[in-house]
C-alpha cells in the first residue's frame, strides 16, 4: 500500500516521513474524555475477577489522580486464584473499580473534590456505576462520571 502523503510503499501513513507523522497525530488524537476512557479500559486489564473487567480513572484538570480496577482487597485472595464468592448474584470478594480508585486516592492523600470518574466495563453491563459506587463517589466529591456512551453529573 502507498503512503497517502509521501507516496512511499507502506501503510496509509509512513512512520518515517515527518509529514505523515504530523498527519497521523492530527487524525488520531482523541478528545480528553475519549483519552481518559481509553486509559480506564487499559486499567481494567488488571482486573482479578473473571466475571468482567472494569477500570476507573479519576481525573481533575486533565491530570490523572488515581486509578482502580475490580478485584480483591490488597492481601486477600483473588477470584482468578480461588474463585468468586457469589451471593445474590454479586461477587463478594471483588471491590468495584470505582471504589478502589477512590480508596487509592484516599490512601495516597490525594483530594478528589470536583474530579471526573472515567468508568470502563468490558461487558457494558450498566450505563452508569452501581448505586453504592455512585454514593461513594458523591461522598468523595466526584462531580462527573463518564462511561461508555454516557455521562452523569453528580
Amino acid at each position: 500500500m502507498e503512503c497517502a502523503v509521501c507516496h512511499n510503499d507502506t501503510n496509509i501513513y509512513c512512520p518515517v516521513c515527518p509529514e505523515c507523522a504530523k498527519q497521523l497525530i492530527q487524525t488520531q488524537r482523541p478528545d480528553w474524555d475519549t483519552y481518559f476512557l481509553q486509559i480506564a479500559r487499559v486499567v481494567s486489564s488488571r482486573s482479578t475477577c473473571p466475571r468482567g473487567s472494569v477500570g476507573a480513572t479519576i481525573v481533575r484538570d486533565n491530570h490523572i489522580l488515581a486509578t482502580g480496577y475490580n478485584g480483591a482487597a490488597p492481601g486477600e485472595p483473588h477470584c482468578i486464584d480461588v474463585g468468586c464468592d457469589i451471593q445474590d448474584g454479586h461477587c463478594q470478594r471483588a471491590i468495584h473499580a470505582e471504589t478502589n480508585a477512590v480508596a487509592q486516592a484516599a490512601k495516597m492523600g490525594i483530594g478528589i473534590e470536583g474530579a471526573t470518574m472515567y468508568y470502563w466495563d468490558s461487558l457494558e453491563r450498566a450505563s452508569t456505576a452501581c448505586i453504592k459506587c455512585t454514593q461513594v463517589m458523591k461522598a468523595a466529591g466526584i462531580k462527573r462520571i463518564v462511561g461508555i456512551g454516557h455521562e452523569l453529573c453528580l
